[in-house]
């Protein structure tokens, strides 16, 4: 074994066990996902395509010279670059004899730690859930709870078509509670005469739900119960305000949870707050508030998400190495075809032991707010 060409198909074989077990918002985000290597703490950009317009049709002898758009982009910060190892020396090679289940544990190995890495980075997206507009649902009741009763995602819809989301790529990311209502109760949607498919039946594979994209992961964060009351609001405020003053609470407003107020029905994800101010995401109030209406705080909440693939991005990079690089024996670069995740493997020869590496720096970012909704669970 002389280089990592020889381990390709063991390689595969292991990136081929964990790609169908992807956990569910990597696939589910816009992602920028390229070979070139970058540094932690490096900012990488992504692009972001501008509104289109629409034109009155005029006929003429020739076309119009229109159509020029400003692509934009977006910073996303590297701030993770790490890797998951493996290793093998001499004696515990020789220990497995010739029963030729040496690649199987090693694909197996490298299974567990594309899988590990892959956790990683789907984590720290499902913590990016404080980068939504409004949420739906009630604390402490899985969504998709009632026989029957897909409610849930038709209010998570109508938040987005409120807020302009685009409809062609909407994906819906669940926690294992969730899931298991929506497989337990709602039989409409194993019913193959009537869902026109027995793959949830069958496999247990829901696939689509009105528009939805469905994905499942049990890095879903849930959010704390929190013991913020008898909160105010401080002065009028207007439709479209996100800066909502307070007073007379006790109790801190952690990030993340929900705000609803006395007479609106809408519930408010917190983006930020302070001791006398909580700022709510975009596209902020959908009515007027007058002073001293009452301000609700909601807690102790698992955090689904619905949103547009657009409105979270993952970047992902493999991992700088030295000009010249290091003493790493062969370096690859390995690219899930489900994720679009470059992984790099590299390859040390040591005393008497080989060494494996397989590494990957990324970061995560909310970028349209307004296309996210939390199904509170």
């Amino acid at each position: 074994m002389n280089t990592l060409t020889n381990l390709i198909p063991t390689i595969y074989t292991a990136l081929d066990t964990v790609s169908r077990e992807q956990v569910g918002f990597i696939p589910a985000v816009s992602r920028s996902s390229k070979a070139d290597a970058a540094a932690k703490g490096q900012s990488v950009t992504a692009p972001v395509a501008g509104i289109a317009k629409t034109v009155d049709i005029e006929p003429g002898p020739t076309a119009p010279d229109d159509g020029d758009q400003d692509i934009g982009n977006v910073n996303v910060t590297i701030t993770k670059s790490k890797m998951s190892p493996v290793k093998w020396n001499g004696e515990e090679q020789l220990a497995l004899g010739p029963a030729g289940t040496y690649n199987t544990i090693l694909a197996d190995q490298f299974a567990q730690a594309f899988r590990a890495v892959a956790g990683e980075v789907d984590a720290d997206l499902a913590a990016l859930y404080f980068g939504s507009s409004r949420a739906v649902g009630t604390p402490g009741k899985p969504p998709f709870g009632i026989p029957g009763d897909l409610s849930d995602a038709a209010l998570a819809r109508q938040v987005l078509s409120d807020n302009g989301a685009p409809k062609s790529e909407l994906q819906m990311v669940l926690g294992s509670s969730a899931i298991a209502s929506m497989r337990g109760k709602q039989s409409v949607l194993f019913k193959a005469n009537e869902a026109g498919t027995d793959k949830l039946l069958r496999e247990g594979t829901i696939g689509r739900l009105e528009g939805f994209d469905i994905h499942e992961s049990f890095n879903v964060k849930r959010v704390p119960p929190t013991a913020a009351a008898g909160y105010l609001v401080n002065g009028a405020k207007v439709e479209g305000d996100v800066l909502i003053s307070i007073d007379t609470g006790k109790g801190i407003i952690p990030i993340g949870t929900v705000v609803n107020f006395s007479g609106d029905e809408n519930h408010y994800v917190v983006a930020a707050s302070t001791a006398s101010t909580v700022t709510i995401s975009a596209p902020g109030l959908r009515q007027d508030l007058a002073d001293d209406t009452q301000m609700t705080v909601l807690g102790g909440f698992a955090a689904n998400m619905a949103f547009d693939r657009k409105a979270f991005v993952l970047a992902s990079r493999t991992p700088a190495m030295p000009k010249g690089g290091d003493t790493a024996d062969d370096v690859m670069n390995v690219t899930d075809s489900v994720s679009g995740i470059t992984f790099q493997i590299a390859l040390y020869r040591q005393y008497r032991q080989v060494r494996y590496e397989i590494g990957l720096a990324w970061g995560v970012a909310s970028i349209k707010p307004a296309h996210a909704v939390l199904l509170m669970g």
